[in-house]
């Protein structure tokens, strides 16, 4: 049975969450319409609204049981919005950026949650709910960046990965995208992931976020 404190837990992380996955989706595909492909848009995909996005495994179930698991890194993910990186105007540049637009995405979004987490404490505002959202949209955030940075496809990190490679290594990469997934989960769930790549990076994201918001934290 899922108590009290875990449906609050939901309540507060759903709205960060919903937020973090869908603006990283329409970011790729906003990112891929300015670059010279207008699939995503004419498919409705650049929109921010979350039933565009949502993949019931990826946004519900597997942050859920992240979620009443207790684990310390907080991960999702959501419908990919689909690319023809043979339309971009300069296909293997452009979809660095395309795959970098989500990523982006949401470390500007942690920056802002941090920005209200700062204010808040700032103007001596202690109101639990909006405090623990706001921990929850820096952290949420930060775990879709850091995750979804990860070198292998279908993964953000493994399209920049074979956008940088010769041709051939790209290649040879790109046949492990069927199985790249089942791959990441599996490195999720026994901690490899956590240990050697999400715990380091996301402890140097808050790192630049601290430097960006010190002047703030110092006016406040």
């Amino acid at each position: 049975m899922i108590t009290d404190y875990s449906i609050q837990a939901v309540a507060i992380n759903a709205i960060p969450l919903i937020f973090a996955i869908t603006v990283h989706e329409a970011a790729h595909g906003y990112a891929a319409r300015r670059l010279g492909d207008n699939t995503a848009y004419l498919l409705g995909r650049v929109s921010l609204n979350p039933a565009k996005h949502i993949d019931p495994v990826g946004t519900i179930l597997i942050p859920l049981t992240l979620l009443l698991t207790g684990s310390p890194f907080l991960v999702g993910y959501a419908k990919p919005v689909p690319v023809r990186f043979d339309k971009l105007k300069n296909p293997r540049i452009d979809s660095i950026w395309v795959a970098l637009a989500g990523p982006g995405s949401n470390f500007i979004q942690a920056l802002i949650w941090a920005i209200l987490l700062i204010t808040l404490f700032g103007l001596g505002v202690n109101e639990p709910f909006l405090v623990s959202m706001s921990q929850a949209g820096i952290s949420w955030n930060l775990g879709l960046l850091v995750f979804n940075l990860f070198p292998l496809p279908p993964l953000d990190g493994g399209r920049i990965l074979a956008g940088l490679l010769p041709a051939r290594q790209s290649i040879a990469l790109g046949k492990i995208e069927p199985w790249g997934f089942f791959i990441v989960l599996a490195l999720v769930f026994t901690g490899v992931i956590g240990s050697f790549w999400m715990e380091p990076l996301i402890g140097f994201f808050k790192g630049v976020i601290y430097l960006i918001t010190l002047p703030l934290q110092m006016l406040l």
